[in-house]
């Protein structure tokens, strides 16, 4: 099929999907002697598991490592494993988040704790020596 409708099913615009042409991400494309591009059926499926790759939050090299330039050779314990490791990694970013939310609400409780006749800049002294 060419570009545009592949675009056109994918939902994704010609210049992504070059895009990813481009960075090794689908294969197996064939130009035609007018120069325009022509993809295989399965370059939709392929499209459809980049970017829910990229959704889940894998990077455009972690999935360029994860699909195989011919998909009957898809490795399962490769693929369950690097989904794995993106949980782990997901899990540790949450911890994060969590912690950062923790610090910004102790703040936000510091500097509303200002009394009513302190000065801004004896308040800013405060805060400052209250954050860790």
């Amino acid at each position: 099929m060419k570009i545009g409708e592949l675009a056109r099913q994918s939902g994704l615009n010609a210049s992504r999907i070059r895009f990813y042409e481009a960075r090794g991400l689908l294969h197996a494309v064939v130009r035609g002697e007018n120069g325009y591009r022509s993809y295989p059926p399965e370059a939709l499926q392929v499209l459809r598991s980049i970017t829910g790759a990229q959704r889940a939050g894998f990077s455009l090299e972690e999935i360029r490592k994860l699909i195989p330039a011919d998909l009957s050779s898809w490795d399962q314990e490769e693929l369950l494993q690097a989904l794995r490791r993106k949980v782990i990694d997901i899990t540790a970013m949450e911890e994060q988040l969590r912690q950062s939310r923790t610090e910004l609400e102790r703040l936000l409780a510091v500097i509303a704790a200002r009394p009513a006749d302190m000065a801004c800049d004896d308040n800013a002294r405060r805060v400052l020596s209250e954050v860790r």
